[in-house]
């Protein structure tokens, strides 16, 4: 016998030694010998699989769990009082509105566990966006202040508000301003607040600035029509639309809405009825709303203008100067204007730059194509952003020569997100008093005088006026869960008015917005919204300079040209970095790179060949003076010589889940024709190190086999299953399964990859509604993300046809690449729930089964961790919990704690460590959907019951339902030419199909 081994005699013995405890914090026993645990069972390593797991798997699971997680105790206590609006088990739904977005707030029990989208919102949005799906997550972040603060200490409101009085005297008493800096403001009620006090104190000045600003927008507009205003868009409306890096399906101005209205003419609906609109892309970087472009172009950000320039002349036939010289931008300019031309009245043109001379030259455009009227609307105008970057810099240099007394900031942040935070800081030093009404002591609020920490929008009365005729309410679906207070309660009391908010907001809305409505505030609360109608869109005349526009451009981009070009973006999870403490946000992988948990420099493959950068690479990337060391990603898609940079990361002052992730690049931005703009001349040298990205794509190989089907619109119309790739082998095949039938309803899924952009908010929504841990960077470093849903990208790049079986043949087309000439698909993969799971066949424990429903169900309690299932599945949809996430010390940064698991949903069991997980088809919503339809004594209706996933699509990409109902959307979407099922040949049948991604391309 081995004197240097340790030897136990049964398991319970096992369970007591302090090896086997120590060894248990870490992965399974590995600290215990392997043919210990086989000679103590009397096995062997030849016993059989079978054997083993019988005789030895069920206890040494058992005991090891035991071992490794105490299952926690939790405790229920009863109401005293039972409030008369909660029955424990039934949900609770309340209207309200995030971001202009119209949504139902789902709570249990009194918490808000939920957000939906407000299916009966006339005229706004009817999904959600990443941010809103994980809004609720916020309430519960214990790194939010408790209570208020000044010079840094915590004090009761009494004296706070005492001291703030004080301040606004003297700045009244010395006519010095009083001004509130906030983001835009589309709140009728907050508006009145500021109005209220500017009532009590004349010198009130209200400051709107947003950190990603649209100022150029309004300023060409108001040059062009005279109307200071960014117009609502009609996508849906148009036949050919061309953007000029203008992500207007992503973070450019209202991505859902646009979103909504764009897939009208690209789903399954339309391309049924033999229509479909063409979409053209020119940007530098590959946005998400380029990966739906059915032609891109790769263009620098210095050659925008010039684009715009050539497509003005080609559309309007004026020869101005400065057109792009750059040869496939140029074909791509006489394709897409001739389009243009011949699509008048049903065509637009967008652009993302800030620049007020690009948006006229733009509006120019538009103006010969007949846009306004139609698809632009500048009646119906929005009121998302309205912040100005010339009010932001005045309010600058007045505080700098002394002449603001109190500077209020509200849902701003700008020592953190203005490009020069040593001038902001400046200007406050030179502010007798300063406040903010942050949450948190932020990069901003920390450098005050005073912090009066705000209530989220659960927890609070107020309203919203995203777009002209549309309000909507929001109401507090909770208590205030710290001591905190409603910016616009605090501006009444300090104006001296005692009217709490809900008493101002209904005021407010029974006096004015509803006033001649035949709705009532009792109405309002349950519909969530007040339409008063459309205007009649109107087509202004164009006052503008075009040529003045085009000279100006012309000189701009040529101080950008360099070697480098950099380019600023919006990322679509953490937008300006507001919601940068927010741990699903931060977990959700990027649209386009697939990147988590940090910002990154894209550069073209090219480009990183060039700078001898291998994998995970780092570069110093230097511009306007400010030189930010990144790790790299080789972005396929990225134009040539251009860099692309997130803002939104690199907070310093946010929470434990966004300190320090990636690197702050506002710096980057700069003042260019009186507007901040993330354009600049830059280089980019090798910087030494490595550093390993967490990037989801990498994680699962399809091992080339054809999962995805791709068409054109022309051959689609030729041959509506043109490419649909349907399996068609007749050979003879052979199943271990028995047939059962299948009477009552049988759950699928339908997709269409033409809806899709790739957003990613369904991948936060099921996170929300089925409890999915977030795992962090180092955990999704080691492919151990816990998503049940994931978006698949996947590259076309064009180029000649080669024989690429040869290796020669394979360099040389490597070489011949310019990886800017690529088209993108987005691919939605979860649990395919087959009718020949392959997972349940070699289960041992029956811990995943088929149900009468055609679902494949998981056992939680019976599952042990031999991850089987996960290795068979030829999809890669199954998750094992490495950790207890939900209940280890090592994950409390992210939502491991007993607070922030306030947000849990209590109809789904949270996951403990060594058990397989995936997706369950949301089977709590099913269940309550049957036994809501028991109550009503009636049949369960088709859209009774919805995935947490399709609720949140803006695109109606995920319908679900049954198949067993010929009428339901999803058998009739199933019907469709263009369905195909994935790695059907394996004959696995999966329980959802896919719609065959089609291009309108022009070389068709």
């Amino acid at each position: 016998m081995d004197s240097n081994k340790k030897y136990w005699k049964g398991l319970e013995e096992l369970n007591q030694t302090p090896a086997f405890v120590e060894g248990s914090k870490g992965e399974f026993a590995e600290s215990i010998p392997v043919e210990d645990v086989l000679n103590e069972a009397g096995l062997s390593t030849k016993t059989p699989r079978r054997d083993f797991l019988k005789a030895l798997g069920f206890g040494l699971g058992a005991v090891s769990l035991a071992a490794c997680n105490r299952t926690p105790v939790h405790k229920a206590v009863p109401y005293l009082i039972k409030p008369e609006e909660v029955t424990p088990g039934i949900p609770n739904y309340y209207a309200s509105t995030f971001n202009g977005q119209s949504i139902l707030v789902k709570t249990r029990e009194g918490r808000p566990i939920n957000v939906e989208p407000n299916p009966n919102a006339v005229g706004l949005n009817q999904g959600l966006d990443s941010t809103a799906a994980a809004s609720v997550l916020d309430l519960y972040d214990e790194s939010k202040l408790k209570q208020a603060q000044l010079k840094g200490q915590d004090v009761e409101w009494s004296k706070l508000d005492a001291e703030v009085v004080k301040a606004l005297n003297a700045a009244a008493s010395s006519g010095k301003q009083i001004t509130i800096v906030s983001n835009t403001v589309n709140s009728p009620s907050t508006l009145a607040a500021i109005a209220a006090l500017a009532g009590k104190f004349p010198t009130v000045n209200h400051v709107q600035y947003d950190a990603v600003s649209y100022s150029g927008i309004i300023e060409a507009n108001k040059a062009s029509f005279g109307r200071a205003v960014i117009p609502s868009y009609n996508f849906d409306k148009a036949n050919v639309i061309v953007s000029v890096a203008a992500d207007f399906l992503g973070t450019w101005l209202a991505g859902e809405e646009h979103t909504q209205q764009y897939a009208k003419n690209r789903d399954y609906k339309s391309l049924k009825n033999g229509k479909m609109s063409r979409h053209v892309q020119f940007e530098s970087g590959l946005s998400m709303t380029g990966t739906n472009a059915d032609a891109r172009i790769a263009i620098k950000p210095s050659e925008e203008g010039a684009t715009l320039i050539a497509l003005y002349n080609a559309v309007t036939g004026q020869s101005l100067p400065g057109a792009t010289t750059n040869k496939k931008a140029q074909k791509g300019v006489a394709l897409a204007a001739k389009e243009l031309v011949n699509s008048k009245g049903a065509a637009v043109v967008v652009a993302g730059s800030n620049d007020v001379n690009v948006q006229v030259l733009v509006n120019a455009i538009n103006v010969a194509l007949g846009a306004y009227g139609t698809i632009i609307d500048l009646d119906n105008y929005s009121k998302q952003y309205q912040g100005s970057d010339a009010a932001f810099q005045a309010f600058l240099a007045a505080a700098k020569a002394g002449q603001v007394g109190v500077a209020f900031f509200l849902n701003s942040n700008p020592v953190y997100d203005y490009f020069k935070a040593d001038d902001v800081k400046a200007a406050l030093k030179q502010i007798p008093f300063t406040l903010s009404f942050s949450s948190r002591a932020d990069e901003t609020a920390s450098e005050l005088t005073a912090i009066a920490p705000a209530s989220t929008f659960l927890e609070s009365w107020g309203d919203a006026n995203p777009k002209e005729g549309l309000y909507s309410i929001v109401q507090p679906t909770i208590n205030p869960v710290f001591q905190t207070r409603q910016a616009e309660q605090s501006l009444l009391t300090w104006a001296g008015n005692n009217t709490d908010m809900y008493n101002f907001v209904k005021n407010l809305w029974s006096t004015q917005i509803l006033a001649g409505s035949t709705k009532n505030w009792d109405a309002v609360l349950q519909t969530g919204f007040e339409y008063k109608g459309a205007k009649a869109a109107t087509a202004p005349a164009f006052t503008g300079n075009a040529a003045a526009a085009a000279s100006a451009i012309e000189a701009t981009s040529k101080a950008i040209v360099g070697e480098f070009e950099l380019k600023l973006y919006e990322p679509a999870g953490l937008r300006d970095g507001r919601y940068a403490n927010n741990a699903y946000l931060q977990e959700l992988p990027d649209p386009v790179s697939k990147v988590t948990w940090d910002n990154y420099a894209a550069l073209n493959p090219k480009d990183a060949e060039k700078l001898g950068l291998g994998e995970d690479g780092k570069v110093t990337v230097k511009a306007n003076g400010v030189e930010i060391e990144l790790p790299v990603v080789q972005q396929p898609g990225q134009a040539q010589g251009t860099v692309s940079v997130a803002v939104g990361y690199g907070r310093t002052k946010v929470g434990k889940a966004g300190d320090n992730v990636g690197k702050n690049a506002f710096p980057f931005a700069s003042i260019i024709n009186g507007t901040v703009q993330g354009v600049a001349k830059a280089s980019v040298a090798k910087a030494s190190g490595t550093y390993q990205l967490a990037q989801t794509q990498t994680h699962h190989t399809i091992e080339g086999r054809n999962v995805i089907r791709e068409t054109t619109f022309a051959k689609y119309l030729k041959d509506p299953n043109s490419e649909a790739g349907r399996f068609t082998d007749n050979h003879k095949t052979y199943d271990l399964w028995n047939k059962y039938e299948q009477p009552g309803h049988k759950w699928v899924m339908a997709i269409d990859l033409n809806a899709c952009t790739g957003c990613g908010a369904c991948i936060v929504a099921c996170n929300v509604e089925n409890n999915i841990p977030v795992v962090g960077r180092d955990e999704v470093r080691r492919r151990r993300e816990m998503h049940w849903l994931r978006i698949d990208r996947y590259y076309t790049i064009e180029g000649k046809e080669k024989d690429l079986t040869k290796e020669k043949e394979i360099a040389k087309a490597s070489d011949d690449l310019d990886f800017e000439d690529i088209t993108v698909v987005h691919q939605p993969m979860l649990c395919q729930h087959c009718g020949h799971a392959p997972c349940e066949t070699v289960c041992p424990v029956l811990a995943t089964v088929h149900s009468s429903e055609g679902l494949n169900h998981m056992a939680y309690n019976r599952c042990f961790g031999t991850r089987y299932c996960a290795n068979n599945c030829p999809f890669k949809v199954r998750r094992f919990n490495w950790f207890a996430y939900w209940n280890d010390s090592r994950f409390d940064n992210y939502l491991n704690n007993e607070f922030t698991q306030l947000v849990l949903n209590p109809d789904v069991v949270t996951r403990s460590r060594g058990v397989m997980e995936k997706c369950s088809m949301c089977i709590q919503r099913i269940q309550a959907g049957k036994l809501q339809a028991k109550i009503e004594n009636r049949k369960l209706r088709d859209g009774d019951i919805q995935m947490a996933c399709q609720q949140a699509c803006s695109a109606n990409a995920i319908i679900f339902g049954d198949a067993n109902d010929p009428e339901s959307e999803v058998s009739k979407a199933l019907r469709n030419e263009r369905v195909y099922y994935v790695l059907e040949e394996i004959n696995v049948q999966p329980g959802i199909g896919y719609m065959t991604k089609v291009r309108n391309t022009f070389d068709a």
